[in-house]
């Protein structure tokens, strides 16, 4: 698929207003362990194991999957499933804080047609995306379904993160 940019700091943040202070104190340990976490990704070679395992987690089936970062540049190389599972790899690895482009060298199994990518900004909802690319704010579940394991909540979307659309054909 080739190189993909992504927003290096945006990666696992979600803003809010009106928090209550048990809110406000889980945020602060959030962002307490999403700067370690990326101090661990300066660790390449840790950074690459715990991504590698986290897909492994999300059940995203790639054999030989090895990821090499390089200062924040992540290089993903093996052999996915299918091509709804290379494009979710790709989005767990460049939605990961301080990776600002990934080289996807992955091959596929099962070739399919390739979806485009959406960076959300300020405002983006779900049904809006669905309007953008489909005409139509009700398909917003096919966005949600394309992005599953990495979306568990459709309301819950943030400015950076960015998203598969797959196509309707």
């Amino acid at each position: 698929m080739g190189l993909f940019s992504f927003i290096k700091n945006a990666g696992a943040k979600v803003f809010g207003v009106g928090k209550t202070d048990a809110e406000e104190q889980a945020e602060a340990k959030d962002a307490a362990n999403a700067k370690a976490a990326v101090k661990e990704l300066k660790t390449n070679e840790a950074g690459a194991k715990k991504l590698e395992e986290t897909i492994k987690d999300l059940r995203l089936e790639v054999e030989n999957l090895k990821i090499k970062i390089d200062d924040d540049m992540a290089t993903i190389t093996g052999k996915a499933l299918d091509q709804s599972t290379k494009e979710k790899v790709v989005l767990v690895v460049g939605n990961t804080n301080g990776i600002a482009s990934v080289d996807d060298q992955m091959s596929v199994d099962h070739a399919e047609p390739e979806a485009r990518f959406h960076t959300v900004i300020k405002g983006d909802t779900l049904g809006k995306i669905a309007k953008n690319y489909y005409g139509n704010a009700m398909k917003y579940p096919l966005i949600f379904d394309a992005n599953k394991p990495m979306l568990t909540d459709p309301d819950k979307i943030y400015p950076g993160q960015v998203l598969r659309i797959p196509s309707l054909a």
